[in-house]
């Protein structure tokens, strides 16, 4: 860690700029020719994604975790996809043991001109047996979740969930189960909103670390549920 990439961590009018001229010219040519600007915001991203590990690891495991395994590419898989445009218009990152391909729940920040950037995690297409864990979890014990997730501070920082709702009861619980609303729950994933405005400020990364933070706890649940309890078991 150098001084010089702290004081690079921060997002700039020009790396918006560049999001907004890409959705007008998402081509290769125009790409090519705007590499320099394109090497520039990533730059800006690299440093943003390196403050983020550099604080976070204080509190979650992220030794060995490279700035590179976090970012996601900007190139779109388009080659089973009728949109044929080459790139993303947002730049995203993944923070979690490793990178973007953790294999567990991990904090993904989207950053995306036009008041469309976000912080969030959860649980978002969760596998069979993933889904059927968090309804037992939540017949068998609600309140730990529910203690998490309408926290003031989690609520205040978190106040939009979004994520497929089943619109029947899950087969083999009942329609006037106490907690059928979060039983009816098939993806429960939590954001925080960022306006352009607060996305150019100086302490952006700071406050990316902040709401990391008052996640950690629902992240910390779902990886216990899905992940940790299953390994614990394996040692046996």
């Amino acid at each position: 860690m150098t001084t010089k990439s702290i004081s690079k961590a921060a997002f700039s009018r020009p790396t918006l700029q560049f999001l907004r001229d890409l959705v007008q010219n998402n081509h290769r040519e125009w790409f090519q020719a705007n590499r320099d600007r394109y090497d520039a915001a990533k730059s800006e991203l690299s440093g943003v994604v390196e403050r983020v590990l550099m604080s976070m690891s204080a509190f979650e495991p992220l030794a060995n975790t490279a700035v590179k395994d976090c970012i996601f590419r900007i190139n779109r898989d388009i080659r089973f996809s009728k949109d044929k445009r080459p790139y993303k218009s947002n730049f995203a990152f993944a923070i979690g043991p490793g990178g973007r391909h953790s294999g567990r729940i991990d904090y993904y920040v989207h950053i995306q001109p036009g008041n469309q950037s976000f912080l969030g995690a959860g649980m978002w297409q969760p596998t069979p047996t993933n889904l059927a864990k968090f309804r037992q979890e939540i017949d068998y014990n609600a309140d730990e979740l529910k203690q998490i997730i309408d926290n003031t501070v989690f609520r205040a920082y978190f106040p939009e969930s979004s994520g497929e709702l089943m619109k029947t009861t899950p087969k083999g619980y009942s329609a006037d189960h106490p907690e059928i609303d979060l039983l009816r729950r098939k993806e429960l994933f939590f954001m925080h909103r960022y306006s352009d405005k607060e996305v150019l400020k100086a302490d952006f990364a700071n406050e990316l670390v902040r709401g990391c933070q008052i996640l950690k706890p629902y992240c910390d649940f779902l990886n216990y549920l899905f992940y940790d309890e299953k390994e614990s078991t394996d040692t046996l």
